[in-house]
């Protein structure tokens, strides 16, 4: 298979995995929803192959090293304080992973993207214990 078809089917795989989990979290009206996370598991992915292919030589983890750092700052702008409770830390946690499954996909780790975006829709989806 031809190097740019194999990249472009890691970029659809990427886009269609976080459509998976950004479906889910937008159901529920939560603040990253379907095109969020597509964006978020598209972008990673595609820092992912222009560091691997567009750098040769170069040092492709500092690039993963980047993406986590940098989708730090946007997980921190979910989370919110209202009077003693904190919201939005699953929503920040789920823009990390979304981040990872992406840099997965881009790198050409197909069975573990797709297995990690099952294991985070099964956590999706259990109960929210509060006190």
């Amino acid at each position: 298979m031809p190097l740019e078809l194999e990249i472009v089917l890691r970029l659809l795989l990427a886009a269609g995995l976080g459509a998976v989990i950004g479906f889910q979290r937008g159901k529920l009206g939560k603040p990253a929803g379907l095109r969020d996370n597509i964006l978020i598991c598209l972008g990673a992915a595609l820092f992912t192959v222009a560091s691997v292919y567009g750098f040769v030589g170069a040092d492709a983890a500092r690039v993963a090293a980047g993406i986590v750092t940098g989708i730090g700052f946007l997980g921190a702008g979910t989370i919110l304080r209202r009077g003693e409770m904190v919201e939005g830390v699953t929503t920040a946690a789920t823009i990390w992973v979304m981040a990872a499954i992406g840099l997965a996909a881009g790198a050409g780790l197909y069975l573990v993207a797709t297995a990690a975006t099952g294991i985070v829709l099964g956590i999706l989806y259990l109960p929210s214990v509060r006190p």
